[in-house]
């Protein structure tokens, strides 16, 4: 089934160019395509992701396709590995809810949604599965292009405001993108990135200075997409102010840079790059560390449902950059354990944020006519029947709310109960509190940090540093998402209760339910983390695949692989 490698791409990209055809009126059938296109993705991801994990037919668990039939290096390559495979799989996940929530209501409001949303899933594949720093331009410029027609989905000045900032920044990343992609070209002669990972070494130490500067440039375009402090500035108002389900899915677009950040640092300066190894690993650990901290003080100052979970994202992105800094096999594992549940729980808090807002809208039949003149008792009492009548109005008054009705036996409308159930379970996850995934994924990390210490002395200081942090943001988020909860479920507002439409609710719960369930198969998930990052950390496994895959022979190319065998290191 090596074909099957090209699905991810070529589904969404058929679906969109369909849906292009149908037309703007036919609502129905253009959900309908659009469901079954992102449920065969799906479907077609976690097909992949149980291969590489148990098919023994696959070196290393790599499967390596050349969609051109090209020689390596030169062709198109698209690699699925275990990282890859993960990454399908959230995406498609995030990406299919997003789509559910969006058939209530907001696919209408603009055009060509689906159209955008089915380029977006296909740049997000491509970029995940792409073996080659030029398509990796290529699909990322398809995902931001369809990111840029969400964001503007459903109008207004505050969408065009973000807009156009999201704009500015994300042309200046794929300028960057290509300046640095040519410097290393220019040095390596070279952009597939196993026969980089191979070259690296051999690199003169007079053209070595040339060769970091060009992959300093190209880290930053991923710097800013990944969200580090200080070029996180676009992020907040951009993600706040797009619809729901396309910020649910923007909540992929930062994933994306630490991906590539990832697959970058253990791939092209590992131990064996010579004196390129760990290049950038300083400035990922200490950037991360500071937009952490940027994050959970976000957090602590954000109001707004919408901007609480977009500072989430930073906070998310942070700790992730920090892990990349440590370059640490078990360190990782626990951050690709976090990874998808953190983006799942961001994704989810986005949709809630939705419900949230639109549950403030004060209704004024519900405002209570005030009182003209106060009662009056009509006959007069004794000192002694005061203070009794005073003590019964007192434990009277200590029932009632604002507007002077009954508290007790008062009976929660399912809508606003069904919405505070979500809002605490999106509260747990993204503060990391026990028992659910967020706390696992913390807790496996902050475990890497110590395990191969016999004594606290031995620890790096920037261990403990990651380590305030982590508890730190956590502590402001439970801080911030509690004053956020009283605010819009405590405190009586005198309106009421929200209109719940399933299509809305039910991928709320599917995401936290999705988190419930990496809590519950939190070993076996542990498991496939660590396999994925010794995969990681062992890079020659990766180049070897890449480089020793042969074309298929044909007609026109027999006699020349015949001919002119590619020769690979072991």
């Amino acid at each position: 089934m090596p074909h099957l490698t090209m699905a991810p791409i070529l589904v969404p990209l058929i679906a969109a160019s369909l849906l292009l055809m149908l037309g703007e009126k036919r609502h129905k059938r253009k959900v309908l395509l659009s469901l079954l296109a992102t449920v065969c993705n799906l479907a077609v991801a976690v097909f992949l992701m149980l291969s590489v994990a148990i098919d023994k037919a696959q070196p290393q668990g790599f499967g390596v396709y050349l969609p051109s039939n090209w020689d390596v290096p030169f062709g198109i390559v698209l690699v699925l590995d275990h990282l890859s495979a993960l990454m399908l799989v959230v995406a498609g996940i995030v990406v299919l809810l997003a789509l559910l929530f969006s058939v209530a209501r907001w696919h209408k409001a603009g055009a060509h949604f689906h159209v955008l949303l089915q380029f977006q899933i296909m740049g997000l594949n491509g970029a995940f599965l792409t073996g080659d720093l030029f398509n990796l331009f290529v699909f990322f410029e398809v995902m931001l292009a369809a990111s840029y027609g969400l964001l503007l989905h459903g109008s207004g000045p505050a969408r065009v405001r973000a807009g156009l900032h999201y704009l500015g920044i994300n042309l200046a990343a794929s300028s960057l993108f290509l300046i640095g992609a040519a410097l290393i070209y220019g040095v390596a002669g070279t952009l597939n990135m196993a026969d980089l990972a191979a070259k690296i070494p051999t690199v003169l130490s007079a053209d070595r200075g040339l060769l970091h500067a060009g992959c300093a440039i190209l880290a930053v375009a991923f710097l800013a997409k990944a969200a580090l402090w200080p070029l996180n500035f676009w992020l907040v108002p951009a993600y706040s102010a797009a619809s729901a389900p396309a910020a649910a899915v923007f909540a992929l677009l930062t994933k994306v840079g630490i991906f590539v950040l990832l697959r970058l640092s253990t791939l092209l300066f590992s131990a064996e790059a010579g004196a390129s190894a760990g290049f950038g690993k300083d400035w990922l650990l200490w950037g991360g560390m500071l937009t952490l901290a940027f994050g959970a003080v976000g957090m602590l100052s954000a109001q707004r449902p919408a901007r609480l979970a977009a500072f989430a994202v930073i906070v998310s992105a942070g700790t992730l950059m920090s892990v990349l800094g440590f370059a640490n096999p078990a360190l990782t594992a626990g951050a690709l354990y976090y990874l998808p549940s953190s983006t799942f729980a961001v994704a989810a808090f986005f949709l809630l944020a939705e419900l949230m807002e639109r549950s403030r809208n004060p209704d004024p039949a519900l405002q209570r006519a005030p009182e003209d003149e106060e009662d009056k008792l009509p006959f007069a009492l004794g000192e002694q029947d005061i203070a009794y009548t005073s003590q019964l109005e007192k434990q009277h008054n200590s029932n009632l709310d604002d507007n002077e009705e009954l508290l007790v036996g008062r009976v929660i409308p399912a809508s606003t109960a069904l919405l505070g159930l979500a809002f605490v379970c999106c509260s747990v996850l993204l503060a990391g509190l026990p028992p659910l995934s967020g706390f696992v994924g913390k807790f496996a990390m902050l475990t890497a940090l110590f395990q191969n210490s016999d004594t606290a002395q031995t620890i790096a200081p920037a261990a403990w540093v990651f380590l305030s942090l982590l508890i730190i943001s956590g502590l402001f988020a439970l801080i911030a998402l509690s004053r956020t909860g009283m605010r819009f479920f405590w405190t009586p507002q005198g309106r009421q209760a929200p209109v719940l439409k399933l299509l809305e609710f039910a991928p709320i719960m599917i995401l936290v339910a999705v988190c419930v369930s990496m809590t519950i198969h939190a070993e076996a998930l542990t498991q496939y983390a660590r396999a994925t990052a010794a995969l990681l950390y062992q890079p020659q496994a990766y180049i070897a695949a890449v480089l020793s895959t042969q074309p298929i022979p044909t007609k026109t190319n027999a006699e020349r692989l015949q001919a002119a065998p590619i020769a690979v290191k072991p």
